[in-house]
């Protein structure tokens, strides 16, 4: 049989469709990236960034742009917006807040529009990056304490824990989960976090240079950059933020066993990924 034969026989539709989204994510991302150059010609981030992802978040994300401290000690700060599709106004009221923003055609997923926002972050200037939600969860005020020890050299990533600051939140699942999930990754990556699924992320942009090629995942990205930031070698560490409610709507996240699932199914599949990576390089 020859080998042209032999993957006729055995190559699966399911990898087909693979193949197929990811020449369609390919194809929206790079059109992103072709209109925002077009749209910021000779653009230069301020040396931190802070990156937003946001879906449909049109009654959300003009209150967080609002907060936006402006600087970190003399460190100018610069806002990035990646609205990653939709039908709604969160373009419109992120450009009409002032703040970069790079619209995605379609909805691709959370670890897309960030991977995004990291790329184009790294490659207009930015030597810091923090990532913060845009349905109010996350306190932009409390910007600078994240940023800070990555500024200082403390550390080269650091996460906001609701655990060690203070969760504003009743939902009881939620809050079991962010204990099971940090302990778990804390066995896998030998950390010592209290909150590894903590949106709130501030990074050296060596770090985010160095993992980017190494991040697959379409959502739920948070444990997928934690341990492949661990298992390169990456200094980690938490620092204390409030956790709010949403400020409106629902999560675009998925019910709690739902997320569950999906979260958990991130940390396997990275692990694994990582595991395999380290072996091959030994």
């Amino acid at each position: 049989m020859t080998p042209t034969q032999r993957h006729r026989w055995f190559t699966l539709p399911q990898s087909r469709d693979r193949r197929r989204r990811g020449e369609l994510v390919a194809f929206a991302v790079d059109e992103a990236r072709r209109r925002f150059e077009l749209d910021y010609p000779g653009l230069r981030f301020g040396p931190v960034t802070a990156v937003v992802a946001a879906f449909e978040e049109e009654d959300n994300i003009g209150d967080v742009l609002k907060a936006m401290p402006s600087l970190v000690g003399e460190l100018e700060v610069s806002t990035l917006v990646i609205v990653d599709g939709g039908s709604d106004g969160t373009a419109r009221i992120a450009v009409g807040s002032g703040a970069t923003t790079c619209v995605l055609p379609i909805n691709l997923g959370h670890g897309v529009a960030l991977r995004l926002g990291y790329e184009l972050a790294a490659a207009h200037g930015a030597r810091f990056v923090v990532t913060l939600d845009a349905d109010g969860q996350n306190d932009p005020t409390e910007l600078e304490s994240m940023v800070l020890p990555v500024i200082e050299g403390e550390a080269d990533f650091v996460i906001a824990s609701r655990k060690l600051g203070v969760d504003q939140t009743t939902d009881r699942f939620r809050r079991a989960g962010v204990t099971v999930y940090a302990s778990l990754l804390n066995a896998i990556t030998s950390q010592k976090l209290t909150d590894s699924s903590n949106g709130y992320r501030a990074f050296s942009v060596e770090l985010l240079e160095d993992i980017l090629p190494h991040l697959v995942q379409s959502q739920y990205q948070t444990a997928e950059v934690v341990i492949t930031a661990a298992s390169r070698g990456w200094r980690i560490t938490e620092r204390p933020t409030v956790w709010h409610p949403r400020a409106s709507g629902m999560s675009k996240k998925g019910g709690n066993l739902f997320f569950g699932l999906q979260y958990a199914r991130v940390i396997a599949t990275t692990w694994w990924r990582v595991t395999l990576g380290n072996r091959h390089r030994m």
